[in-house]
């Protein structure tokens, strides 16, 4: 690895981990599009992957009590599939294709919570959150951001700010798990960077750093500013992989 990249995944983990710690995602909505780039579609998503499961974990005790275990428990299920159905896809399908189709079904998603904003939505009906478990795990196993699909149903059904941010934390975790065991279950030869065990120290740091840069910016902001920062992200996410699919057959 070059002192150039490294020095690119630091910075882009520390920015990553501050807008996980804000919002409840963007770690890999920030970190996958440079991963991807730099290391290739599997070891990027891969790694991508790992390091948002760390992540989690750290701010996971900090938002344990606002986290909403039943949310939890009929997302998680079902993302469990789609992260195995993903891994399975992208051995099949070539990585153009699936860039292409996780962005476009994200934005059409993200863009249906936005034009549908009715009452009548809740998180209550059950079958929503499945849909949502099912696709968000699939788009973590295919491009390895899983937020968008469930920033939109936050969206659509007024999910609450502080209890959506804190619930994705312990989802996060067992989808990134599930996504990476699959992956390495399904092909082997998939590897990390090849580098020094201390420059995984330096990066376990930079999430510490952006974690604390981020509960330092939850005192500057309201929730409803943090809902936007939501949505800039998930379709900043989402339209980077689009464009991304469209850009890779030409190059």
């Amino acid at each position: 690895m070059t002192l150039t990249l490294g020095i690119l995944i630091v910075l882009v983990t520390v920015v990553g981990a501050a807008a996980q710690r804000m919002a409840g995602l963007g770690f890999a909505l920030l970190v996958s599009p440079l991963m991807t780039l730099l290391l290739g579609g599997h070891s990027g998503v891969l790694l991508v992957n790992i390091l948002g499961v760390v992540s989690s974990l750290l701010i996971l005790p900090r938002v344990w009590r606002s986290v909403d275990w039943s949310m939890f428990r009929w997302l998680t299920p079902f993302a469990i599939i789609g992260a195995v159905v993903g891994s399975w896809l992208s051995q099949l399908l070539s990585p153009a294709v699936m860039a292409v189709s996780v962005g476009a079904i994200v934005l059409l998603a993200l863009s249906l919570s936005l034009i549908f904003t009715s009452e009548r939505f809740s998180t209550e009906p059950r079958a929503p959150r499945a849909l949502t478990g099912l696709l968000s795990g699939l788009t973590n196993s295919l491009a390895g951001v899983g937020g968008p699909a469930v920033s939109a149903y936050a969206v659509l059904t007024r999910w609450p700010q502080v209890s959506f941010a804190a619930t994705l934390q312990p989802y996060f975790v067992v989808t990134g798990l599930a996504s990476a065991g699959a992956k390495l279950l399904m092909n082997p030869a998939g590897m990390l960077p090849d580098t020094d065990w201390w420059f995984w120290g330096i990066v376990f740091a930079a999430i510490l750093l952006g974690i604390a840069a981020g509960e330092r910016l939850l005192r500057l902001v309201t929730p409803a500013q943090v809902r936007r920062f939501v949505v800039i992200l998930a379709c900043a996410g989402a339209a980077a992989s689009f464009l991304r699919g469209l850009v890779t057959p030409l190059s």
